[in-house]
């Protein structure tokens, strides 16, 4: 009798252990650290940790945040006070993509991520708007050296203003680049 109590308990342990480990994304793995780097696979393209959905050229136009490359994986290497908005460039090693957000603003302020250089020497723009909240960011772009990046913002009010403009890291290795 004691030795069926104490199978049935472990599992029951088990089954917890695995059904909250299926249960997918808590949202946990988009905080964790840079150096959390991405290892090459087998077939030469990099594989992203648990949690980082896109890498290098697929991270381009998609959200930072839903993409796992939010977070404490993301740096900013320029930032800018234009009003009372905060506006920044960020960006990720881990997911090799860059793109601006900016806090403490206003609905209808804007934020936009502007890169310039490249292999193809075209400059790059994405967009995001302050809708409801207080902060807004764009989508990203994938990073490859050597380009400027620099985020800016447009208040409201009619105030526009920008970062200096970064030198955007290379991407992760292995990772597709431009």
């Amino acid at each position: 009798m004691f030795l069926a109590g104490l199978v049935g308990t472990l599992l029951i342990i088990a089954a917890a252990v695995l059904l909250i480990g299926v249960g997918g994304n808590s949202g946990d793995d988009a905080k964790k650290p840079a150096d959390s780097a991405a290892s090459p696979s087998a077939s030469g393209k990099a594989k992203p940790p648990a949690g980082v959905k896109c890498v290098g050229q697929d991270c381009t136009g998609k959200d930072p945040e839903a993409m796992g490359c939010g977070g404490a994986s993301a740096t900013s290497p320029a930032s800018a006070t234009i009003g009372s908005a905060y506006v920044e460039v960020r960006y990720s090693k881990v997911c090799g993509a860059y793109w601006a957000r900016i806090t403490q603003a206003a609905p209808g302020d804007a934020v936009q991520v502007a890169a310039a250089g490249g292999d193809a020497g075209s400059a790059r723009t994405e967009n995001g708007k302050v809708e409801r909240d207080a902060d807004a960011y764009t989508p990203m772009l994938a990073a490859s050296a050597p380009l400027r990046v620099k985020a800016c913002a447009t208040l409201a009010t009619g105030e526009k203003g920008c970062t200096p403009a970064t030198a955007a890291p290379a991407s992760p290795a292995g990772s597709p680049v431009e």
